[in-house]
């Protein structure tokens, strides 16, 4: 694509405004390690969740979205349950108020209110510490492979011939791009990201819209018609997917096949299985829980991740179906031409059906993408290295200049091994499966444990966590599996979703033998921490001893309240995914009934969540 003149102008306009913007406000965010990492606790839950959205809005993501909706039609609305998307309502109903009134710095850091610091304690403090190090360098990579795809196809300028190797234009352009945000991502920390994130969302909104309502004016409902197979308008599914693209576009059939989702009732029973646990889990030690932790109170925590799927969700998918229109109209003939297409490539093919000038904002708001998750993602690693090994095992008295400082060097060292796996991994696709099929399939027993059984303790949280994340290393869509055997072998070696059981598994054997082999935790440790947290489960000696000790407590028996709000909070959630999407298709009957669900689940949450909240104290 050959971009014009004026819109290459409003593009370096932005990066350098972004840029310079991020590093004015750095220095309220460079005093010590909880303005560094938390802005101080003083943020509005309005701003953190508008920055938490910006951080999910992620060009590798959306990329992959504007993929499976291309080939999937309305059933890829399920496929983000892969992560789980669903987990926001899990948080805006309860999670985040239970990690909140922890009070803590790090997801690490909140092992000691749980397990204490004895031995047991030390080693689910160090467990966590790890994975949450290896998520992010799967992030970094994740994040890699979208933004040089997306770059390398609609920026002018070409470094080098190659194909394939280290230095080719989609690796060139992706460390560009990660080196420019990371200056201000690495010097100010959590207020520059938080800033700079709400102007970037500002943005992205703008330009979703935009690409939502170019699509309704350039497409109709009947160009669409042609172009699609039977069933893809229908969000439901059987036994099988039943999309056949045979005589329209003979390519797309192979990508499903070889995304392996043919059999598409075991992946969802697969994803809404994990989705649960991973939601019950709580968040994973990243940019998400840093946000909680940033909240002023446990309140506000719950309102912020309400405003993440209340601001996230509609225009996101106005902008993903209006790429989608936009590219089933007019690329038909040249995804017909091509042996094997690259579908996530869709995304930066279209954007040359928009007109001049407004490609350059649109362009901004897609590298706003990139730059939100990136500079999110890269603010959450030297938390744990400084804070969680450094301040805690070495030296806990370093000063906060120094921790500061420390943690731009940890940012920096982290980046470099993110870009390097990055460049190894083959596809979006490929990295995004491994995270949230294999990594997060490691996680989450654990980390159910930790909330819901008083009996289980820190050997057993380490043992679950290592015997999950290391199982999860092994398999074949793991960024450090596949990197090595693309060496070794000369190929990657496909659904990564099939081998959660596996890896959920060998995670249960760790928790359980680390627990009933040793001690429980002590009870002193045990009352304090379900005393500030107060989460529902089997808690029933531990509430009793609580009870016992202070008559004015009042246990937590909210199981059935909360879990009924997350049912009714998921199909408001889905609504907001299906309703823009039958929007820009012109799909009126679809979108008009969408809409009366949408408006019931608002009126059933405001009486029963909205106006139960706990009031700030």
């Amino acid at each position: 694509m050959k971009l014009h003149a004026l819109d290459i102008g409003i593009i370096v306009a932005y990066f350098v405004t972004v840029i310079l913007v991020g590093l004015w406000v750095s220095r309220r965010g460079s005093k010590d390690l909880d303005s560094y990492f938390l802005g101080s606790k003083s943020l509005p839950w309005y701003l953190l969740g508008v920055s938490d959205a910006s951080g999910m809005f992620d060009i590798s993501g959306t990329m992959w979205l504007v993929s499976v909706l291309f080939l999937y039609g309305l059933k890829s609305i399920w496929l983000p349950w892969v992560w789980p998307t669903f987990n926001q309502i899990f948080l805006m109903m309860f999670m985040s108020a239970w990690l909140r009134r922890s009070n803590v710095l790090t997801g690490a850091q909140w092992m000691q209110t749980r397990f204490g610091n004895d031995r047991g304690g030390t080693l689910a403090h160090l467990s966590v510490v790890f994975f949450a190090l290896v998520n992010v360098i799967g992030l970094l990579a994740y994040a890699f492979k979208g933004i040089g795809k997306f770059a390398s196809g609609l920026l002018p300028w070409h470094f080098t011939s190659a194909t394939t190797g280290v230095f080719t234009d989609d690796n060139i352009y992706a460390m560009i791009l990660m080196g420019l945000t990371s200056l201000y991502a690495i010097k100010g920390g959590m207020v520059s990201v938080v800033i700079t994130e709400v102007m970037q969302f500002t943005i992205l909104t703008l330009t979703a819209l935009t690409i939502g309502v170019i699509a309704i004016i350039k497409v109709s409902p009947a160009m669409i018609a042609h172009n699609i197979p039977d069933g893809w308008m229908n969000p439901f599914f059987g036994w099988t997917l039943k999309l056949n693209w045979d005589g329209i576009l003979n390519t797309a059939n192979a990508a499903i096949k070889n995304d392996g989702n043919e059999m598409f009732s075991i992946i969802f029973g697969l994803m809404f299985f994990k989705g649960v646990l991973a939601s019950l889990a709580g968040p994973a030690p990243n940019y998400d829980m840093q946000r909680i932790l940033a909240t002023r109170n446990p309140r506000e925590a719950s309102l912020m991740n309400g405003m993440v799927t209340v601001v996230l969700m509609f225009p996101r998918y106005m902008m993903i179906a209006g790429i989608t229109v936009l590219a089933l109209a007019f690329c038909m003939p040249d995804l017909q031409a091509q042996a094997k297409p690259d579908f996530e490539k869709i995304l930066p093919n279209v954007l040359q059906f928009i007109p001049t000038g407004v490609v350059g904002f649109l362009l901004a708001g897609l590298a706003a993408a990139f730059m939100s998750n990136f500079a999110a993602t890269l603010n959450a690693a030297p938390a744990y290295v400084v804070n969680d090994i450094y301040k805690r095992f070495i030296n806990a008295n370093a000063g906060g200049k120094k921790e500061v400082a420390m943690s731009r060097v940890v940012s920096l060292v982290f980046l470099v091994i993110g870009v390097g796996f990055g460049i190894f991994s083959k596809s979006i696709t490929e990295v995004m499966m491994w995270l949230v099929g294999g990594l997060y399939g490691g996680y989450v027993l654990a980390n159910v444990l930790k909330w819901n059984w008083w009996r289980f303790n820190g050997y057993g949280y380490f043992w679950g966590m290592m015997a999950g994340i290391l199982s999860a290393m092994l398999v074949p869509e793991s960024p450090f599996f596949s990197g090595f055997a693309k060496m070794f072998l000369g190929h990657s070696v496909s659904n990564t979703l099939y081998l959660f059981p596996f890896v959920l598994g060998c995670s249960a054997v760790g928790c359980l033998a680390g627990t009933l082999l040793t001690k429980p935790e002590d009870d002193e440790v045990l009352k304090k921490f379900y005393k500030t947290v107060n989460p529902w489960g089997c808690w029933g000696p531990i509430r009793e001893k609580v009870m016992a000790e202070d008559r004015n407590f009042k246990p937590n028996f909210n199981f059935v309240h909360d879990m009924t709000n997350v049912a009714v909070g998921i199909v408001w959630q889905l609504s907001l995914v299906a309703l823009p999407i039958y929007i820009v298709l012109q799909q009126w009957n679809w979108a008009g009934g969408i809409t009366v669900v949408l408006v019931a689940t608002s009126v059933y949450m405001k009486f029963n969540w909205y106006d139960k909240l706990e009031k700030a104290s």
